[in-house]
């Protein structure tokens, strides 16, 4: 399906990411299924949708938009190959009986402390990268309101 409107293209997006958390929910991975929808859904799917507001980019390009079905398909099908022969090859798959592989299990707490000792530098990196870039489509949008080049 060939969405035109940028804007519903990227609630799209949400929604697909939102089916992803759903699938980690499913198998037990709570952790990362409630980040997917606070970061993802949240935070990146929300950026983007005000990015294209902003940038008054949400109007589709005049002309006729040019589908080919078939290329896309095969992309996504020998995705999918190299996906399950991934999965079905794994080690971590073979150990997997409802337990952790190596007996070793990860508390959303161990997670959460790494994050704000060890992994401070990245997490702050990554805020800094979407402040950025909400305030470049703030300085885009202003540019084209104005007039200027």
């Amino acid at each position: 399906m060939c969405l035109r409107n940028l804007v519903h293209s990227a609630l799209c997006l949400a929604v697909s990411l939102v089916g992803l958390a759903l699938v980690y929910l499913g198998l037990g991975a709570e952790f990362i299924g409630w980040i997917q929808i606070l970061v993802y859904v949240g935070a990146v799917s929300i950026l983007i949708v005000f990015a294209i507001l902003l940038t008054r980019g949400a109007e589709a390009p005049p002309g006729r938009v040019t589908v080919a079905p078939w290329s896309g398909l095969s992309v996504a099908l020998a995705v999918f190959i190299t996906l399950a022969w991934t999965v079905i090859k794994s080690k971590v798959l073979a150990g997997f009986a409802g337990n952790s592989p190596g007996g070793y299990t990860l508390a959303v707490k161990e997670i959460g402390g790494k994050l704000v000792t060890e992994y401070v530098l990245p997490l702050q990196v990554m805020g800094l990268l979407l402040t950025a870039a909400l305030i470049g489509a703030v300085i885009i949008a202003l540019h084209e309101r104005k007039g200027w080049k």
